[in-house]
């Protein structure tokens, strides 16, 4: 019964350590996107340096 006990309190230390990872995995993949925009666009607003595009 002890060793029952053991094993269920270790499931439960482990089920909570996934749990909150993939909670902060998901919150990430809803970040990645918004980063990988504000990179790119930061990118294109540094290569053009204010100059007129030539026509």
């Amino acid at each position: 019964m002890n060793r029952l006990i053991w094993v269920v309190g270790v499931l439960a230390v482990v089920a909570l350590v996934l749990g909150g990872i993939i909670q902060a995995v998901s919150f990430l993949l809803w970040i990645a996107p918004v980063l990988l925009l504000t990179a790119i666009l930061l990118f294109i607003l540094k290569r053009s340096g204010g100059r007129r595009i030539p026509r």
